[in-house]
């Protein structure tokens, strides 16, 4: 995603694009929450190209792959996490984009005792013959899943699990009172969809206390539509 905007320019002046390599948004769900998420975004007047990527940045132009040219100052990139390349570990095993291959087990191949998990994990499966999505569930199931197999082997069992994703839905937020919902049973768009996706996230906040004070924080932004968060920068000379 990339910002376009002149200093000092009114909020009428600024130009968003978001810059999608894949031919739509949210890529790894369902066609629903790909075509509600771009118009969510074209309506808050975003400019959304998909199938594109940047070739290349100078500082003050982004130069796409279908030629295009688009003068800039700022630009944001948020196209996923790669994986700090580890000495020792076999290059063989180590994707181009960074993922370790892992077994069903989550031990690094050629590695029997070294594991990998979450979104640096490259684990093949049937449903899966790509690698899994790099979602925080699946960093927690492969967590979880692994424990229990370490103390099987710390024990001198051979029954280890083999790990199974088990996909219980995919929630994006998209802007304020918009968010798209996949559930295995049923999809679900705008302000709903966005409330439970804030209950969720919510939830999965440890501490009693801490929940309080964040549902406190977000009500009254809500409220006042004033983000706590600032970044304030000064004109230089």
């Amino acid at each position: 995603m990339q910002m376009n905007c002149v200093k000092k320019a009114a909020v009428r002046e600024v130009r968003v694009y978001l810059l999608e390599g894949s031919p739509h948004t949210l890529s790894n769900m369902s066609g629903f929450a790909q075509k509600y998420s771009e118009e969510y975004l074209r309506s808050m007047g975003v400019i959304v190209k998909t199938s594109t990527i940047v070739k290349n940045y100078d500082g003050e132009k982004v130069t796409l792959n279908n030629g295009e040219v688009i003068p800039t100052s700022n630009v944001i990139w948020s196209a996923g996490v790669t994986g700090n390349l580890i000495e020792g570990i076999p290059a063989g095993s180590v994707l181009p984009n960074g993922r370790i291959r892992v077994d069903r087990i989550n031990r690094v191949e050629g590695l029997p005792d070294v594991f990998a998990i979450g979104d640096v994990a490259y684990m093949e499966t049937g449903k899966y013959p790509k690698g899994h999505p790099q979602l925080a569930n699946v960093a927690i199931g492969q967590g979880k899943n692994l424990a229990k197999n370490l103390r099987k082997i710390v024990e001198g069992k051979t029954d280890l699990k083999p790990y199974e994703y088990r996909n219980l839905g995919t929630m994006a937020t998209v802007g304020r009172n918009k968010a798209v919902v996949d559930l295995p049973f049923v999809k679900f768009k705008g302000r709903f969809a966005w409330l439970v996706w804030m209950f969720l996230h919510l939830m999965l906040i440890l501490s009693v206390r801490n929940k309080l004070v964040v549902f406190i924080n977000w009500a009254w932004n809500y409220v006042t539509k004033n983000n706590s968060l600032r970044l304030i920068l000064k004109d230089s000379d």
